[in-house]
């Protein structure tokens, strides 16, 4: 028990004198303020710009001059793409009786995406298949879109 004691007061005469020495070297050394910087805000596209896309997104495509090709989807879907050889940027696209105007959206994989987001679709185009999604909704609206050849030219 004395053992005990002992262990105790010794302790505590270290824990006291340890304290003022702690004291004197945090005055001589203040602690550095550590700043956390606030995360990076998305630059968001200004006003003009996002007008100017959804205001691209509601003109009616002119296809009298464009390529078509009908792709044959699963579940026996189908949607017709129309190019323009003069503008690599904008496809026409018809889907359940519905014509948009999509604008390429510059991808790091290579793939061919066209979005209108106005209405929220998407055609993703990569060579061995295409497939049409719906941004707002979160779901597939034609998968395994097979390539065809196309249909008719302006040519033609």
């Amino acid at each position: 028990m004395k053992f005990l004691a002992t262990l105790v007061a010794l302790t505590a005469s270290l824990a006291v004198t340890a304290l003022p020495a702690h004291a004197e070297d945090a005055h001589a050394h203040p602690a550095k303020k550590t700043v956390k910087k606030a995360p990076a805000k998305k630059q968001a596209q200004p006003k003009h710009e996002q007008s100017a896309a959804v205001d691209e997104d509601d003109r009616e495509p002119d296809v009298s001059t464009s390529t078509h090709a009908e792709y044959q989807c699963e579940l026996g879907n189908k949607v017709s793409v129309y190019k323009n050889d003069t503008d690599d940027q904008h496809i026409a696209l018809r889907w359940k009786k519905q014509l948009l105007r999509l604008t390429r959206v510059e991808t790091t994989t290579g793939a061919n995406r066209f979005e209108n987001r106005k209405n929220g679709l998407v055609w993703i185009d990569i060579p061995a298949k295409a497939m049409l999604l719906d941004s707002k909704k979160g779901a597939q609206l034609a998968n395994e879109c097979k390539h065809p050849e196309p249909v008719k030219t302006a040519a033609q």
